[in-house]
């Protein structure tokens, strides 16, 4: 059996860490935090891990924008790393102020709708830090949602998704709306299969608020590369591995822990294809 080694990812403001490392640790995963500082100190300390996963919080006190400070320490201190690591078919997990930073770092959507063949962005799934027309912003009710919500999955190729399933699970963020830069980004999102998640009421249908909770374009909730091994979604999985963390565990007979299902997909991957 493959010994699956993950990293999570440790700045200055990341306060859900530690939850995530169980969550890996519970699909099966070796999973160790690491401080970014470290890595950029030893930029061949990721090669040893086949999952790198950027947790939710605040990097640096969200100064600037959410995580824009650690996206920059990404592009300017650890490119060909990062690089190499996506090259290898790796699998990248980017959770709120994770999801935040994997695109304002150009990783996600990973996109360059304006770039022509032999630019150094052309390339889908090359990490550049330009950005693709898309980004995360203030929510619309101009406050910080802290709910629970229905994802509906959208695509078929993204490893970290069951297809077809509808899971559960909460938000907590000031800044998770997903624009794009206009109506030719969102239909590129759509027809190349990067949109991971959309928030949906428990009948699978969209809705406005607080069905989506922020406001985001076209209900998105999360988003993947062409690869399918690099996703970033605004919802916490880490916050619903045990049924008791379900906010209606003590009435309902059966419940499933919605939130393994990423973990225990990933680490599911990479025993079997890397």
């Amino acid at each position: 059996m493959t010994d699956v080694k993950a990293i999570v990812l440790r700045a200055a403001g990341i306060n859900c860490d530690m939850e995530t490392e169980y969550a890996l640790q519970l699909a099966g995963a070796q999973a160790e935090r690491i401080h970014i500082n470290r890595i950029i100190d030893d930029k061949t300390a990721l090669e040893k891990f086949q999952i790198i996963v950027i947790p939710g919080g605040f990097s640096y006190g969200d100064d600037v924008a959410a995580g824009v400070i650690l996206a920059n320490q990404i592009v300017h201190h650890l490119y060909e790393p990062v690089q190499r690591f996506i090259d290898a078919g790796k699998l990248v997990l980017g959770i709120c102020n994770g999801f935040q930073v994997l695109v304002k770092a150009g990783i996600l959507p990973a996109i360059r709708l304006a770039d022509k063949p032999g630019s150094p962005c052309y390339d889908r799934g090359k990490l550049a830090p330009a950005q693709a027309g898309v980004t995360i912003t203030y929510n619309d009710s101009g406050k910080y949602e802290d709910r629970w919500v229905y994802l509906a999955p959208q695509t078929k190729s993204c490893i970290f998704i069951d297809p077809g399933r509808q899971i559960y699970l909460p938000v907590a963020h000031a800044e998770g709306k997903v624009v794009a830069r206009d109506a030719a980004v969102l239909e590129k999102l759509k027809a190349d299969g990067h949109v991971a998640f959309k928030y949906v009421d428990k009948d699978g249908k969209e809705g406005p608020y607080p069905v989506n909770p922020n406001g985001s374009v076209d209900s998105i909730a999360g988003l993947t590369d062409t690869t399918g091994r690099i996703l970033g979604l605004m919802p916490h999985p880490e916050r619903f591995v045990r049924p008791t963390q379900h906010p209606h565990w003590s009435r309902l007979k059966t419940l499933n822990s919605d939130g393994m299902t990423i973990f225990n997909n990933a680490v599911r991957y990479v025993r079997e294809n890397l």
